[in-house]
């Protein structure tokens, strides 16, 4: 789903559900904001996991989020001169169960591909396309690790 831009302020081909500049800084915000409930929910997970073989995976994601955040918020430094700060207005709820958790933790990391997909559109060829996509293929690494937990703990 593409759209040529007659006025060429946009490259040609410029996917619709790219998002302007001023959008992409926020995205990166929302993304940097709620890692405090991300480090929570982390780290009550890892609590959760029956053995040191999944809580080990759960850490190594964790610890991969961590860098991301830290990405983030060096981009966005670069970009407007500022520091991200503030937290997330979003209360943290605790897991009720490690199963729902790993459920919760998948579809957490495919939303954040999703808006990750949006931001990567948005930024010119270079340096900070190239740091988002990495962190693309990192969530998306991390979808098939919870899936493999996942299947772990259901059969």
């Amino acid at each position: 789903m593409y759209w040529a831009n007659p006025n060429w302020s946009r490259p040609m081909f410029q996917p619709v559900w790219s998002v302007s500049y001023q959008q992409a800084l926020h995205l990166m915000k929302e993304a940097v904001q709620g890692e405090t409930n991300d480090e929570l929910f982390y780290d009550e997970l890892i609590k959760l996991a029956p053995n040191a073989e999944q809580a080990s995976i759960i850490t190594s994601i964790r610890d991969d989020e961590r860098g991301h955040n830290h990405m983030f918020r060096g981009i966005f430094r670069e970009l407007t001169g500022q520091e991200i700060t503030g937290v997330s207005n979003e209360q943290y709820q605790r897991v009720d169960s490690y199963v729902n958790g790993l459920k919760k933790a998948l579809q957490g990391e495919l939303s954040a591909v999703e808006k990750y997909r949006k931001l990567w559109f948005s930024l010119p060829a270079g340096i900070y396309k190239d740091t988002v996509y990495g962190i693309i293929l990192d969530e998306l690494k991390h979808a098939s690790k919870y899936n493999y937990l996942i299947t772990l703990n259901l059969t």
